[in-house]
């Protein structure tokens, strides 16, 4: 993302993902011209695979998709990005704007609208997130032997790196932040997972489950996550 003038002027790589052929070569022509690079998709599913594949600076993602309803989209999108997502549709009623952005959604725009307008949006969203990143500072968080560096992306354990997939670091990230703590499965739904709480299933359980087994503890014996029945589950060094 390259971005002029303190941040007023920002050329960002979107992801549209709009499925109406019509308003997505339309959205795309208007944002290219204000020199965004735009890459478009007609589906959630390949939404899915080109955020997986290419992070872009932000995604514009529509709600009636044809294999996949947008909210659900959203929610897939959040389990393994945390780039900007505006929602943009012909949906206006409250309930729906305010789920959405509980979800994770960074700003919300209802059709139609001008490419001016979403040109704006786009700027201010990207200037939040820039400025959020510029003034916050990329912690290392050390519980026992172990060592997760939330810059660098890395985490080790008795100086052995650790292989992680994306949401098992952000997992351990968020709990090593809060040392000793008990986390809720709501709080994780909500700030790892960028979900509601609404409709919990096991995604907590089998990324706990596959994190313990590369610290080499189990739900039996543990040693750095402990499962605080009924409550949520903390980290802390081993006795």
């Amino acid at each position: 993302m390259a971005c002029q003038g303190q941040y007023l002027l920002c050329m960002a790589t979107v992801l549209l993902v709009e499925d109406d052929h019509v308003v997505r070569g339309a959205m795309l022509r208007s944002l290219a011209d204000r020199g965004h690079a735009v890459h478009a998709v007609g589906t959630a599913l390949d939404a899915l695979r080109r955020v997986a594949a290419e992070t872009p600076d932000l995604v514009v993602l529509d709600l009636g998709l044809p294999d996949l309803d947008g909210s659900d989209a959203l929610r897939m999108l959040r389990g393994i990005t945390d780039v900007p997502i505006i929602i943009a549709t012909a949906r206006d009623d409250e309930q729906t704007v305010v789920r959405l952005l509980r979800a994770g959604a960074d700003d919300y725009m209802v059709k139609p609208f001008t490419g001016a307008h979403l040109d704006a949006r786009i700027t201010t969203v990207l200037r939040r997130v820039g400025r959020a990143s510029r003034t916050a500072q990329p912690a290392v968080h050390e519980v026992g032997e172990l060592r997760v560096d939330v810059g660098e992306r890395s985490a080790s354990l008795a100086d052995q790196p650790l292989a992680l997939t994306r949401k098992e670091f952000d997992l351990l990230a968020y709990l090593a932040a809060r040392p000793g703590r008990v986390v809720s499965r709501r709080e994780l739904l909500e700030e790892v997972w960028r979900q509601p709480s609404v409709g919990e299933d096991q995604t907590i359980d089998v990324h706990l489950y596959w994190l313990r087994r590369k610290l080499g503890e189990s739900a039996a014996k543990p040693r750095y996550l402990r499962t605080v029945r009924g409550v949520g589950f903390r980290l802390v060094a081993p006795d």
